[in-house]
């Protein structure tokens, strides 16, 4: 541990699982204090337990903007600020052919996906303002700078991720907050389990066949993810505001590969698979 976060009190949303509980664990080798805010109440509580004093489990659905606003309060009531804000829980959503896709589902995954960050930016910008500093950290994709790589919905929320996190950077950056988005690509998640197999499970076959498919020859883990969020929660970044940070091994953002439509028919992941990725 360097103490890159010494002092500073974070909270992540989907922290329970994947990405999100990889962040946790670096957050808090670094010195930060967590929040591990997830719809999947019994995980975020072992993941509390077992870490100890500097991590606190908040259950929490996304989509709900007054638990998202009581989060944040949480936070601020439990550690007494909030530095940083890592709008990170995601469901695959809707899948299929466009003329396929339901209303209800469509708006479903816009709300986990989109909604969500705004309320999170939006709660975080109110304690961070009176601060005068904090920085929020937004997960988009590689779906989210390309497209044809995932279902349309999910595509279409993480772009709008991007373009609200640089425009909210503008407007925070006066105030001493920065905004910016990690875009992961190629990392074995139950999320990206259930893309490339179908099974949320299957993370040994997930991780084979998307190592195939790109430059450094293997898939990304939450670890790999976690370090880059780290960097943009430090004060290394200090700098760095309405930045896309893609994370991908240039497998999917850079690489020419032939743009393929993603059709999982008309299935849909389980709620409880909010990765964020």
């Amino acid at each position: 541990m360097s103490g890159r976060l010494e002092g500073k009190v974070a909270i992540i949303t989907g922290g329970a699982s994947g990405i999100g509980e990889g962040t946790v664990r670096r957050f808090v080798e670094e010195g930060a204090k967590c929040i591990v805010a997830d719809i999947q109440e019994g995980l975020a509580q072992s993941l509390a337990e077992e870490i100890g004093e500097n991590v606190a489990p908040f259950t929490l659905d996304v989509a709900d903007e007054d638990q998202v606003k009581a989060c944040v309060d949480f936070a601020v009531n439990q550690f007494g600020k909030l530095d940083v804000m890592f709008n990170n829980a995601g469901i695959l959503g809707s899948v299929g052919p466009i003329a396929d896709i339901e209303r209800d589902g469509w708006l479903r995954t816009i709300d986990v996906l989109l909604n969500s960050v705004f309320y999170g930016i939006k709660h975080a910008a109110r304690v961070m303002q009176g601060q005068g500093f904090g920085s929020i950290i937004n997960t988009a994709s590689t779906a989210g700078v390309r497209a044809g790589l995932g279902p349309h919905v999910y595509t279409a929320a993480k772009h709008a991720v991007v373009g609200l996190s640089q425009s909210v950077a503008t407007e925070l950056g006066p105030h001493g907050i920065r905004c910016n988005v990690i875009a992961p690509g190629g990392t074995v998640s139950g999320l990206t389990a259930r893309l490339v197999t179908g099974d949320h499970q299957d993370l040994d076959k997930a991780s084979k066949l998307i190592g195939a498919n790109n430059p450094l020859r293997r898939a990304g883990t939450p670890e790999d993810i976690a370090n880059a969020v780290l960097y943009l929660a430090s004060d290394e970044a200090s700098f760095t505001n309405g930045a896309v940070l893609v994370v991908d091994a240039a497998g999917e953002s850079i690489a020419d590969r032939n743009s393929r439509f993603v059709d999982m028919g008309s299935q849909t992941v389980q709620e409880a698979d909010r990765s964020g990725v």
